[in-house]
């Protein structure tokens, strides 16, 4: 199994918080949103479990992907994906998701810095600078903010908020440079740009959860300026990658598209807590529902054609095609 696959289970958790926001904005059934949850937690732990598992069988094969300057940065994604697990937790059982938020900050840090480490010793291959760089450290950190806003600890929820909107904006001008310059990506590593999206909105997310908590001491005004700033760049982001989609989708359908699927979620979740906070434009609540109906169809289109290569036994790669 790729460690691509975490995008899955980091996906389908993050539906899930988003349905969560909504059954407490709409008349959303509450029920719903438990069935995504549960569902979103079964996926994790299966992806869980089948990357272990690589580890124990097929060690050689982990160990390249750890190697390879593309796949090895979703890994980050299953310390990334444990603590939303922890969230979703969190309401039924707090001292199994604080455990689990533990576990994943601490893997976390441990992977971002081994992996971030490497931009710092030089010699990438130019080629292979894609989005996907963000996720040790902007994903990690934003999600680590988030959480930790989540269990009670805003202080250290502004210390990785700071690490990830830093590690964000630097690694930006990066890929910008390199696409400018650069070649342009290759068909197969095209689908990583869906990464893109995500920074602003996730961290837009980790903010509100933070200011939610009453720190920093900041007016209402001064929260929502910011909040409605990263919605914006989000909204933006979007835009340009539906302006690109025709060009990545030279690319035929792979479980690589599900890095377009944490941003996804997370764009009509800070909508949805940005009119959730009160005072917003009522425009704001039909933006942030018609965004969450259009997560959702999203959504619809990467399970389907997941579920149809799983049927005709195309989800996972050959052996031989990893290497």
């Amino acid at each position: 199994m790729p460690a691509g696959f975490f995008g899955i289970a980091v996906g389908m958790l993050a539906l899930a918080g988003a349905w969560r926001v909504a059954a407490k904005l709409w008349q959303v059934p509450a029920g719903a949103a438990t069935l995504a949850t549960v569902a979103a937690l079964a996926v994790w732990v299966v992806v869980m479990a089948l990357y272990a598992l690589k580890w124990v069988a097929h060690r050689d094969a982990a160990r390249d992907e750890w190697r390879h300057e593309v796949q090895s940065s979703f890994v980050a994604l299953g310390p990334v994906s444990t603590m939303l697990a922890a969230q979703a937790l969190n309401a039924w059982s707090h001292e199994l998701g604080l455990a689990l938020f533990a576990a994943g900050t601490v893997a976390q840090l441990a992977v971002g810095v081994a992996l971030h480490g490497r931009l710092w010793q030089g010699a990438r291959n130019a080629e292979l600078v894609t989005p996907a760089i963000y996720l040790p450290t902007v994903a990690a950190g934003f999600v680590s903010a988030t959480s930790a806003a989540a269990f009670g600890f805003p202080q250290l929820a502004a210390l990785f908020f700071g690490a990830g909107v830093l590690s964000w904006l630097a690694i930006e001008s990066k890929l910008l440079n390199r696409a400018a310059l650069g070649a342009p990506l290759a068909p197969a590593l095209r689908p990583t740009l869906g990464v893109q999206l995500a920074p602003p909105v996730v961290g837009g997310v980790a903010w509100m959860a933070i200011t939610g908590t009453g720190f920093p001491p900041v007016g209402s005004g001064a929260a929502s300026l910011i909040g409605y700033a990263l919605l914006g760049y989000g909204l933006y982001q979007a835009l340009l990658l539906a302006r690109l989609l025709p060009w990545i989708r030279s690319q035929s359908f792979t479980p690589s598209y599900w890095a377009f699927s944490f941003g996804t979620a997370a764009l009509p979740t800070l909508a949805m807590l940005i009119a959730q906070r009160g005072g917003a434009p009522a425009w704001m609540h039909e933006l942030a529902f018609a965004l969450f109906l259009a997560s959702n169809a999203v959504f619809a289109v990467l399970i389907v054609k997941t579920l149809a290569l799983l049927v005709e036994g195309r989800l996972l790669p050959l052996k031989a095609a990893a290497h």
